[in-house]
């Protein structure tokens, strides 16, 4: 089966910088992949190499079995971008720029999937207002339809839902997930983890420009076998528990980290050794977010 996108050994330099040292990766046509890392860690430049913006200074990508420098034209039919930033033309409306981004990849009469696309993401009654006229949430909607005008097998959401409100992430989620089940790759770059926790089915972690992490999502989350246990006491923690503080929040609560589920009974021990009262106790498993920080710290 010919990988949706495969990337060997791609690396690219910018004088002095070093933006990607040697990443390798492969998508399988279907998955829902997530791809993180902390600002700078290098996902927008392997995005533009994907997209044919940034040529790899060695290493080859491929967009559905086509190299994205020696075979572009067909790369870039099978790959639509949603970029980070705003870029939008002033000079049109919402249909009217949807048509001409059809027109870019030889589609003559695609007007029963602008509309689709259109009412999927809540555009009907701004499709012919002028693009200069929306609000930035509408601007990036747009921007996700543009990337799915021309039906590409393969899509990569770059912060989509970056400064949207809640509405048009959910709306945003619903379609895509619909594309998903229907056979379409999608790769998600995003600093909301909880997004990434509940809809990608593998991740990789990228820092300075390397892969440091890339498994299953449940495989990653089981890489943290302990928990947390918030608990609001009727006293002062006891002594031999301060160690194991990993937040005090304003409103009294204590947050403990234990490194296994064993450990909540030795809390238990203490807190009655001490005669302090657990007022309330909620035990919590780490979530993507956690084991993202702890994978960064020891990479």
């Amino acid at each position: 089966m010919t990988p949706a996108i495969e990337v060997t050994d791609v690396t690219k330099r910018y004088g002095n910088l070093q933006a990607l040292a040697g990443v390798s990766l492969s998508v399988d046509p279907g998955e829902f992949f997530g791809l993180l890392g902390p600002n700078g860690a290098g996902k927008t430049t392997l995005i533009s190499i994907l997209a044919g913006l940034t040529r790899p200074s060695s290493g080859t990508a491929r967009i559905m079995g086509h190299d994205v420098s020696a075979a572009y034209r067909e790369a870039r039919r099978a790959l639509g971008v949603v970029p980070q930033e705003l870029v939008f033309d002033p000079f049109f409306t919402v249909r009217e720029a949807l048509t001409i981004q059809s027109g870019y990849f030889g589609l003559g009469d695609n007007r029963v999937w602008i509309d689709e696309v259109i009412a999927n993401l809540d555009l009907s009654d701004k499709a012919d207002t002028n693009m200069r006229a929306l609000s930035g949430g509408m601007k990036r909607r747009v921007l996700v339809a543009q990337a799915l005008v021309h039906k590409p097998p393969v899509i990569v959401l770059d912060e989509p839902t970056a400064g949207v409100d809640v509405e048009l992430r959910q709306a945003l989620w619903r379609f895509i997930r619909r594309l998903n089940r229907d056979g379409h790759t999608i790769v998600l770059t995003t600093h909301y983890l909880e997004e990434a926790e509940a809809l990608c089915g593998r991740v990789a972690m990228l820092k300075q420009g390397r892969i440091v992490a890339l498994d299953k999502t449940e495989n990653l989350l089981r890489l943290h076998s302990g928990c947390y246990v918030e608990l609001r006491l009727g006293g002062a923690l006891p002594q031999q528990l301060e160690a194991l503080v990993a937040e005090r929040r304003d409103d009294g609560a204590i947050r403990l980290a234990l490194p296994e589920y064993a450990e909540v009974e030795r809390v238990m021990a203490a807190l009655r050794e001490a005669g302090v009262t657990v007022q309330e106790m909620e035990i919590m498993q780490p979530d993507l977010e956690e084991v993202f920080v702890q994978i960064m710290r020891r990479a």
